[in-house]
This record gives structure tokens, sequence and C-alpha cells, in this order.
């Protein structure tokens, strides 16, 4: 098996095809790593069953945006987009809790009211990665890994959420794990289209707003499989302690992508290809657009 075909999630959600898929790649990808860092560790890590069990799922959320003011709160078909993340991120079996992180009392007051638990975080956080930090340290119960799903993800797969939890865990030299799945060409030089190159053992090497690879004729090659990166990644939480600490650097300032401090400081990022038809809401535009998908599918 192809390292690089790190699993493949139909977005259908919840086949068992599919989950044997997660645990057959598993095993690979384990073998893999106890051969990397040394079996020993490794199947140590394994055998006693508690390398990075605990785990949180937590849904970071501001209104204040840039792009889209106010996007948690937007309806998507009768319900907010936050609910919609929060209720799909709920089917995710490796999740022991989710909650919402959010600095603005309206999207608090919202989630509160569909069930979800909230933690308020300060108005000075940088990032999504740095609000699932201040989150953590306010929750009392401890864990191994945090998931930081995107509030504006209101399709995400559970699959692709264990997908992520399963590929840190079965990496002990990685510290960060995200998904990708296929670019489609009209997407190519999108901006907020983030695309991804990983290496042949499933390593992200570099995530750019710009088409990358990016070949001397400037033009999509329609025979390359290009790599769109998904928003959602989980994080070991000692790593996520201490990511607010690292300096900015200078390919994630000007990307304006976060994980790309993570790359520039010397850590591992595993990385997860899935399939995965429906966006992201990035724009005002884009929410029509996912309503229609929703509604020629039957998705409730």
């Amino acid at each position: 098996m192809n390292p690089m075909s790190i699993c493949t999630s139909s977005s259908s959600s919840g086949s068992s095809g599919s989950t044997k898929t997660w645990i057959a790649h598993g095993l690979v990808v384990g073998a893999a790593v106890a051969v990397a860092l040394g079996a020993h560790a490794y199947f140590y890590f394994r055998r006693s069953g508690k390398f990075r069990t605990r785990v949180i799922g937590i849904i970071p959320a501001r209104f204040a945006s840039s792009r889209f003011q106010g996007k948690p709160l937007v309806q998507i078909l009768g319900k907010p987009m936050i609910q919609r993340t929060w209720e799909r991120a709920k089917l995710a079996t490796t999740l022991d809790h989710v909650v919402v992180a959010t600095d603005d009392e309206k999207i608090a007051e919202c989630c509160r009211g569909f069930g979800a638990d909230v933690i308020m975080t300060s108005e000075s956080c940088q990032n999504g990665t740095e609000r699932c930090n201040e989150a953590l340290q306010k929750l009392e119960k401890k864990y191994d890994i945090v998931v930081n799903i995107q509030g504006d993800e209101p399709l995400i797969e559970p699959e692709i959420i264990d997908g992520v939890v399963k590929a840190l865990q079965v990496a002990p030299d990685a510290v960060f794990s995200t998904a990708v799945t296929s670019l489609k060409p009209e997407d190519a030089f999108d901006p907020n289209r983030v695309k991804c190159v990983v290496d042949n053992r499933g390593y992200a090497i570099y995530f750019s707003r710009g088409l990358i690879p990016h070949n001397k004729l400037g033009k999509v090659n329609p025979q390359f499989p290009y790599l769109l990166h998904l928003g959602i990644q989980s994080y070991d939480s000692k790593f996520l302690s201490i990511y607010p600490e690292l300096p900015p650097t200078p390919l994630q300032l000007e990307e304006d992508l976060e994980q790309l401090k993570v790359l520039e400081n010397g850590y591992k990022m595993k990385v997860i290809k899935v399939d995965h038809e429906a966006h992201g809401v990035d724009t005002p535009e884009d929410v029509e657009k996912i309503e229609c998908f929703m509604r020629e599918r039957n998705l409730s």
C-alpha cells in the first residue's frame, strides 16, 4: 500500500467498509512508524493501551471574521452553521467530549441553546489553535489529543475526525495531524482553498494558498493529483501548550497559515487523504453553494 493513500473515507459516511479501511491503514502505518522510531518503544505504547487515548474535540468560533462577520451563526437550511458542525462532531467515535470555544456571547448563547458545552476564551487569540489551547487549559479534565474542528465545516464527516485522531495515535513522531482531499481544477488558483504537498510517508511538506506544486508553464496539470487541505487538525496536547509560545515564522506570516509555524519549527505533521465533496464556508457566497449541495443529496 502506498503510504500516501492514507485512508479513503466515502462522503456517504458510516459504512463498515470505510471503517475497515481506517483500521487496515492504521496497521500499515503503525508498522512503518515502528521501523522508523524503534519497534520496542512503539509497541510498548501500543501494548500499554495508554498512548494518546483521551481525546477532546474543540470547535473554535469567533464572530468578528474579516471575510464573513458572524459566520458561525449563519443559517444553513434552517440551522446555525455552528450547530450543524457540533452535531456532526458528536457522531465521531474517538471523541470523549466536544466543546465550543468562543469569545462572543452571542455565539455562546446560541450554542448553549442547542445543548453544547461552551468555554469562553479571550479576544486576544490570534487563531483557532491558540483558542483551542486556551480552552484546553480551562478544562478540569486532562486530554492527550485535542481535535480542532473548524466551525465552518457543517458537513464534516465523523469518519474524518476519527481518522485524524487515529493518525496521531499511530505516529509517535508527529505532534499534529490533518486531512486533505483531491483539489478541484476550478479551485486551483483560489487563495481561500489551501493546498498541501506531502512526502511519500504521509507527512506534510508544505501548505500554500497558491497552487503547489507549481509547474513552469504556470497552468493546472490535469494529470497531477493536487491536494486540498481540510480545516480539521489534531494536536498532541503537550505540543498544543507550547504552540502559542513559538514565535511567528516568516512563511506563516506570508501565507497567513498557522500550520506553517509547526513545520517551520521542525515538528512533524501527519496527513491523511480522504474523499470529501463539500467545501467549508469561507464567504457569504459559499452558503448558497452548500445549501444547494445539501438539497441535491437530500441532507437535512
